[in-house]
């Protein structure tokens, strides 16, 4: 049955995350190849493990278009036989419901019906609901195991296996974490936090606050241990209290168990990041570089395209418009590459694309301190991520920064 939906010029939609039908994907490719099949659009965010249809001799027959860019499909888009599109997380859902995507299939992973009947999209519903809202066949894979979540539409159970492997913090990201949290992060405080060792360093210097808050894209294993050590009550929230809401989880055991069958846990879809509405919002999010006067690139390294451009605006933005006024959005990088190089930088390099511009960018956060840029002009911005940059850099970026300007940096 699967295999006469499948058609020359569709429009398929593949769900991402934790949710990627694996076997799905496999019978797939190879109808494909079987029935000469060709233009075949896939669209889709983040996916983990095989992309065969990203391989040369699936050339022609499909075509990816990754929302948000992972491993494996770098190769293919550098190579030109697969595609990015930057958009806003938020808004992927209305590329859907706009009709602007109409798509043909959706492909997804559900849980195995509870005992009313009920699936679930399980740890990943971000952008999915919109998809099979409006997909005209929705294909759906029950995994062996998986997690019971709620959802603004239906539950089910079962378990679920390893998915991250734990990683530590770095001691750089640990001097992050420990400055963001010690100085920009207020009880009472709703976080946004992200995947890797800053975001994960930064949940594990908030041990001590109390009465903080979850509203996030995503979130991973930091937040377990924050909620058992009692500084996540949500308690606070305007929107949902007393519920971590998150548009998808990613990460080990521990955070599946944890969101298993767990009413304080909410996933929804990822459309309206209503964080602006909870109190005092700081989102700490990552970025592979910052210029000096503060154009922050997220999801390309030069002309090649990384990941994608996610969630980061939604909620830099959210925190800024907080209701209370006192959001606090966060980019935090390590100062320095693996080779030394330095991620504060006096230009963006060729092809990159800024993802957060320097007028969105408040807080931009090191290892070697906090530089405060909201409000501050082209001059004083320079100084203040000078002071940040590693101190091998800061000779080099100082000078550059007064080629630049026709004067030299200065706080005042």
């Amino acid at each position: 049955v699967f295999d006469k939906l499948l058609d020359s010029n569709q429009k398929i939609f593949i769900h991402g995350r934790r949710g990627h039908p694996a076997h799905l994907i496999e019978r797939m490719v190879e109808a494909g190849k079987r029935r000469q099949l060709s233009n075949i659009g896939l669209i889709h965010i983040h996916t983990e493990g095989e992309a065969p249809y990203n391989e040369p001799d699936c050339d022609g027959i499909f075509r990816s278009n990754s929302l948000f860019t992972s491993s494996n499909c770098r190769s293919a888009i550098q190579a030109g036989r697969a595609d990015f599109t930057p958009i806003f997380l938020s808004e992927i859902p209305l590329l859907f419901r706009r009709g602007f995507v109409q798509l043909d299939v959706a492909l997804i992973m559900v849980t195995p019906p509870d005992r009313h009947g009920f699936c679930s999209l399980g740890p990943s519903v971000d952008c999915t609901r919109a998809a099979i809202q409006n997909a005209r066949y929705i294909v759906a894979q029950t995994p062996l195991s998986t997690v019971r979540t709620s959802t603004a539409w239906c539950t089910c159970r079962s378990r679920c296996t390893n998915w991250l492997v734990a990683r530590d913090s770095t001691q750089r990201s640990k001097k992050i974490g420990k400055l963001i949290a010690d100085n920009l992060v207020a009880n009472g405080a709703t976080l946004q936090t992200g995947i890797g060792s800053i975001p994960d360093a930064v949940l594990g210097s908030l041990t001590e606050h109390k009465e903080l808050g979850v509203h996030t894209e995503m979130f991973s294993d930091g937040v377990v241990d924050l909620t058992e050590a009692g500084a996540i009550t949500n308690s606070r929230k305007k929107i949902k209290p007393g519920k971590i809401v998150t548009g998808f989880v990613i990460g080990t055991n521990k955070v599946f168990n944890f969101i298993d069958d767990n009413a304080m846990v909410e996933l929804c879809d990822i459309q309206c990041p209503v964080i602006n509405l909870n109190p005092e919002s700081p989102p700490s999010t990552r970025a592979s570089r910052s210029t000096l006067t503060g154009q922050v690139v997220s999801d390309s390294i030069g002309s090649r395209i990384y990941s994608g451009v996610g969630g980061q605006m939604d909620f830099i933005r959210g925190a800024a418009l907080s209701t209370d006024g006192l959001g606090v959005p966060i980019i935090a990088l390590q100062s320095a590459t693996k080779k030394g190089g330095s991620k504060i930088v006096p230009f963006i390099k060729e092809g990159a694309g800024v993802v957060t511009t320097r007028a969105h960018v408040h807080y931009v956060v090191t290892e070697y301190g906090i530089a405060q840029l909201w409000g501050k002009n082209l001059r004083q911005r320079a100084h203040h991520l000078v002071q940040i940059a590693h101190p091998d850099h800061r000779e080099a970026l100082e000078k550059a920064a007064y080629e630049r300007l026709g004067c030299m940096p200065s706080a005042d």
